[in-house]
């Protein structure tokens, strides 16, 4: 039985923080506590646990538009944040855990809105046969969360950029997402705002448990486990040093002939390269392989790595710039 509830908000963008609060929320719930927590994310593709994240997104294009790639503790499949979105999470003890009762609570505030949400299978939220919300769940021992999204006013054009799969032939054994059709909760309420929205969910939190809320700050928290825990989150071995073997293909033709790359990827590194061409300088291609094995797969550092190959043939060394520019434009 839940005796106490308590809400709290963060108020950073920053996916690695926001990720380090749920879990920290989560490994501190009470026994008989029930913890709501809304936050939000900046340009954020966040993946599931088992997930690849460079066939879920376009890991560079994201970057370097001054986005993050982040990965959560749960499973089920890419999304994508900005500040038209809202998330939420329940933090809770398994006994009293209930995904029914947790998912009234986001059903009912938004339906106080004006909207007809209903509930589809067991991830998603719908609102005119169009997903609003999918969620996920994780658990950690007898510590229990039930997280989602909320799609006020989400940038869809954006979204369908970042989240587009790869031209390029990336067969992977993580876990791909199945995309669906999604809608703006302002579609059906204008002015509906995200704060107004914050609004509804406590009032309705409250509602369903039949508590008042206890509001919960961040400066409760512990500051050091926080910033231990955001650093982990924001780690290269967290992101993409996943035990997740891929292989990555990418062809191009150039001036002096065709070119085919196959990198085989393991823990966010090329474990094995092999590259084919129809050149006619067969001694340059064979090199090529050379300098990308235990590169970490990222363009930058692909590029780099090839930057440090210096052919003795002046010929070699502009067909050696073209390669590169050519990765360099390669949405990896």
């Amino acid at each position: 039985m839940i005796d106490t509830i308590r809400y709290t908000e963060s108020r950073q963008f920053v996916p690695y923080h926001n990720l380090a609060v749920e879990k920290y929320l989560l490994e501190t719930c009470g026994e008989r506590e029930c913890i709501l927590y809304l936050w939000q994310n900046q340009r954020t593709v966040v993946i599931g646990r088992n997930q690849n994240a460079w066939k879920e997104c376009k890991v560079s294009r994201l970057e370097e538009d001054g986005g993050y790639v982040a990965r959560r503790l749960s499973g089920g499949g890419a999304v994508y944040h900005d500040l038209g979105n809202l998330n939420f999470t329940f933090l809770v003890r398994k006994k009293n855990y209930s995904v029914e009762k947790q998912t009234e609570v986001i059903l009912r505030a938004v339906r106080a809105l004006g909207i007809p949400a209903v509930r589809s299978g067991r991830n998603d939220l719908l609102a005119d046969g169009r997903k609003f919300s999918g969620n996920a769940y994780y658990e950690q021992g007898d510590h229990c969360y039930h997280h989602g999204t909320l799609m006020v006013d989400v940038d869809k054009e954006v979204l369908g950029n970042y989240l587009t799969v790869n031209r390029e032939k990336l067969k992977s054994k993580g876990v791909d997402s199945v995309r669906s059709r999604v809608v703006n909760l302002r579609e059906f309420v204008p002015d509906l705002t995200i704060e107004r929205l914050k609004a509804a969910l406590r009032q309705a939190f409250e509602e369903v448990y039949g508590r008042r809320s206890t509001p919960l700050t961040e400066e409760e928290l512990d500051g050091e486990r926080l910033k231990a825990d955001e650093e982990r989150f924001a780690s290269w071995e967290w992101k993409f040093g996943r035990s997740l073997e891929f292989q990555f293909e990418l062809s191009h033709r150039f001036s002096w002939g065709s070119l085919s790359l196959e990198l085989k990827v393991d823990q966010g590194k090329v474990t094995d390269a092999a590259v084919y061409s129809d050149a006619l300088r067969p001694d340059f291609i064979l090199a090529l392989p050379a300098c990308l094995k235990h590169a970490r797969y990222s363009r930058e550092e692909l590029c780099r790595q090839l930057g440090l190959f210096h052919p003795a043939d002046p010929a070699e060394t502009e067909m050696l710039r073209d390669v590169i520019q050519w990765i360099a434009s390669a949405d990896i």
